[in-house]
């Protein structure tokens, strides 16, 4: 059952194992991702829409989206606090022509959420039967990870020096501690096994890799919840990072998870300086690649 589990991770691998050259090729790697991030979510909405029963559980999904956002806040700051103390890093101030527009990157976190939303009313009112959606959106999983793992490996990042950096390994290792901590706490709450709360508090905001692989192994609706919670752990980290990071840095890198590396980067960087981007790409690098491996770890037991 492992093995099953775990092979869908064999693209990420399979992708960092290839080095290129080619500026141009990974400036189409670059869109096809993103093309691709939101077909897979169009087709998780899809497959919510067709959903038997999809207005009688909305009720429900709404409370286990809400039990796991605060549950997992509450666990990640009080973990990356803790690692705060322990470890504490400073930041620059930046200068105000730094400062991104943060309505536009708002906007922007609210795209997978009308992505979603799309294919929901598509898969209810117009395709309530359309079939191999659930295997459409593996495949496209799958070659999704192998793109990312092409990235990561030609980003011009070292991976000693990111495995060695001290404050991002230390911010990485807090966020999965806490956050499998409080999903030890949320199995009385959402009624669900053990490794199923610890699967689904192990998306650290990726939420295309967490809807659909959760999808897949406990149906639509926990594929649903899963995305709602890291989807919506982007768009606090937007509004959390600029609050917290002169006091915290810890706090506001570790709380982006994922997406440290890439879509809460410019926040982090205009708000602490550049002295917190070594920091944030490694963690976010960490938590991109331990994600995966949580989560078909975890579903493996069921």
């Amino acid at each position: 059952m492992l093995t099953g589990a775990l092979l869908i991770l064999a693209p990420l691998f399979l992708g960092f194992a290839f080095a290129l050259s080619s500026r141009r090729l990974m400036t189409v790697i670059h869109y096809s991702v993103e093309g691709l991030v939101y077909f897979i979510l169009a087709l998780l909405g899809l497959g919510l829409g067709q959903m038997e029963g999809l207005l009688g559980q909305l009720g429900t999904m709404a409370g286990q989206v809400t039990a796991l956002v605060f549950t997992l806040l509450l666990a990640n700051m009080a973990g990356l606090w803790l690692f705060h103390r322990w470890q504490p890093m400073r930041t620059e101030t930046a200068e105000a022509g730094d400062r991104p527009g943060y309505g536009r990157l708002f906007l922007a976190g609210l795209k997978p959420l009308l992505a979603v939303l799309a294919g929901a009313l598509v898969g209810y009112f117009l395709l309530p039967s359309l079939p191999m959606v659930d295997d459409m959106a593996t495949w496209a999983l799958m070659f999704l990870l192998f793109l990312i793992g092409l990235q990561l490996r030609n980003a011009g990042l070292s991976l000693r020096r990111l495995l060695l950096n001290r404050q991002g390994l230390g911010i990485a290792l807090a966020l999965v501690v806490s956050s499998l901590l409080a999903g030890g706490l949320l199995i009385p709450i959402l009624g669900v096994p053990w490794h199923q709360a610890l699967a689904l508090a192990s998306g650290f905001g990726w939420y295309s890799l967490s809807g659909i692989v959760i999808g897949d192994a406990l149906g639509p609706a926990w594929g649903g919840v899963a995305f709602l919670n890291d989807v919506l752990r982007e768009i606090l980290a937007l509004a959390l990072i600029p609050l917290v990071i002169h006091a915290r840095p810890a706090m506001a890198i570790g709380y982006g998870g994922a997406t440290s590396m890439d879509f809460t980067l410019p926040v982090i960087r205009s708000s602490g300086g550049l002295s917190c981007v070594p920091v944030a790409i490694a963690s976010g690098f960490l938590l991109s690649f331990l994600s995966p491996v949580l989560m078909g770890v975890f579903l493996s037991f069921g």
